[in-house]
């Protein structure tokens, strides 16, 4: 009979509903970029479905803040992920890394309640999950360097959504 780990915790990680609604989101967003649709467009047809086939299942929330808010911000998401690759282009990274890297830039400047190391690693899982072997790695590298300046693009974002303060006259 074969042994069983003492803990099966390390044998077997349990996928949380934020992992899967950020499975379903690199699905929905490598959908899009291959059916050269809006993310936010399919996103829309997606729930639309959900609530009229039983069949389909529903659109996690957390899915659809990722996806709309990537589309929201694909082209500062964009430009932050170029313009860490070295000897790269955006357009020759595997679709799928693509997705990937897109929804961990977003949450790293955006998902306040998602600590960085979380949205790193949550990227480098879906890469080992979906993609090739080398790409758990490149993913890591790429991230590990946007998370040293995601603290400033959020503070520049919170400093940019704080109400102004009238000076007394």
């Amino acid at each position: 009979m074969p042994e069983q780990p003492a803990d099966k915790k390390s044998a077997f990680k349990k996928l949380g509903a934020r992992h899967k609604a950020r499975r379903r989101a690199v699905d929905l967003l490598f959908e899009a970029e291959a059916r050269d649709i809006d993310a936010a467009e399919l996103l829309d047809e997606r729930v639309d479905l959900a609530t009229k086939d039983q069949s389909v299942a529903p659109v996690h929330a957390y899915t659809r803040t990722l996806v709309e808010g990537v589309a929201d911000d694909l082209d500062r998401v964009d430009g932050t992920i170029e313009s860490y690759l070295q000897d790269w282009t955006l357009s020759r990274l595997p679709a799928v890394d693509r997705a990937i890297l897109r929804i961990a830039v977003w949450e790293l400047f955006h998902a306040n309640d998602v600590p960085p190391v979380v949205a790193v690693d949550e990227a480098v899982e879906l890469a080992k999950e979906l993609s090739t072997d080398d790409s758990p790695s490149f993913v890591n590298g790429v991230l590990g360097q946007v998370v040293l300046v995601a603290p400033q693009v959020r503070a520049a974002a919170a400093a940019t959504r704080a109400p102004r303060q009238e000076p007394e006259a």
